[in-house]
């Protein structure tokens, strides 16, 4: 079995530096991981202790490639260029939120080349990856991911092998369907509520000890913060969680002839209503 990765002796090559990969990257700094990180942007990096590249080719002496970019396409383009590259034994960590089945193709172009690939998706949020206490949902083979812990252990507070490869995707976006189904429930409860006349805090205070309680009412204004990232960011709404891995689902569900009818009636209307509820916050 291949031995951990150390950290006095490796590099990662961290790609993506949005909402979630800049605080891991900043996380792994303070872990005492060296760095290099690769973003279109490249001023997200300022302040960050790393060496900023222009481009995938200038991560190929990484032993670790760590990708928290945006979608299956901007994965699959990095690593195309990438994984031909790199040494026998180095560690490829996906944290971006990708279909099972890129996953599972991705590791299988991996495994020809004698690298080990994880898809590893996060969850928790910005302010959880600032902090390391991440929860990641590892999918791959036990051995890779024996050799990546410390890696992981640096952003995670929980790191859960969930089984082969795909199988990390597949949690993360049956993760984002419970979720959002959850947040879908509550915006249209409290709509309800404020027809007549009942505030969101009220409603909220009231269910805080009710069977209506959930991450989503206890985390009230969370989607309203990181809707407000995103528009700082100038991210898409269409890149953005709510629509795009909503999406996401669909595709999965499709692909293996499973039918998620709340899955598609979210992906089609969840995302104006989470953008609107931000702007009617950003007004009052």
């Amino acid at each position: 079995m291949a031995q951990e990765i150390d950290r006095t002796t490796t590099t990662i090559g961290f790609a993506g530096l949005g909402n979630l990969g800049r605080p891991m990257a900043e996380s792994l700094r303070r872990d005492g991981w060296s760095l290099k990180v690769l973003d279109p942007e490249p001023a997200r990096a300022d302040g960050l202790e790393a060496d900023v590249v222009d481009g995938p080719r200038d991560l190929a002496e990484c032993g670790v490639i760590a990708l928290a970019v945006p979608d299956d396409e901007a994965v699959t383009e990095i690593l195309g260029e990438l994984v031909p590259l790199l040494a026998a034994g180095s560690v490829v960590l996906v944290h971006s939120t990708i279909l099972p089945g890129t996953a599972q193709r991705l590791a299988r172009e991996a495994e020809d080349q004698n690298i080990g690939l994880l898809d590893v998706p996060v969850s928790g949020g910005a302010e959880r990856a600032l902090s390391g206490s991440l929860t990641v949902m590892a999918g791959g083979r036990e051995e890779v991911l024996a050799q990546a812990r410390p890696v992981l252990d640096a952003v995670a507070e929980t790191v859960l092998h969930v089984g082969p490869s795909g199988a990390g995707a597949a949690v993360k976006l049956a993760n984002q369907l419970m979720m959002f189904a959850a947040l879908a429930g509550a915006q249209e409860a409290l709509d309800l509520a404020g027809a007549y006349g009942v505030p969101e805090q009220t409603v909220l205070e009231a269910v805080s000890t009710s069977t209506g309680d959930s991450w989503i009412t206890r985390n009230w204004g969370f989607f309203d913060r990181v809707a407000a990232a995103y528009d700082e960011a100038g991210t898409p709404v269409r890149n953005r969680p709510w629509s795009k891995d909503l999406w996401d689902v669909v595709a999965a569900a499709r692909e293996s002839d499973v039918q998620v009818p709340l899955g598609g009636l979210l992906a089609q209307h969840l995302a104006d209503r989470v953008e609107a509820h931000t702007r009617k916050g950003s007004s009052s």
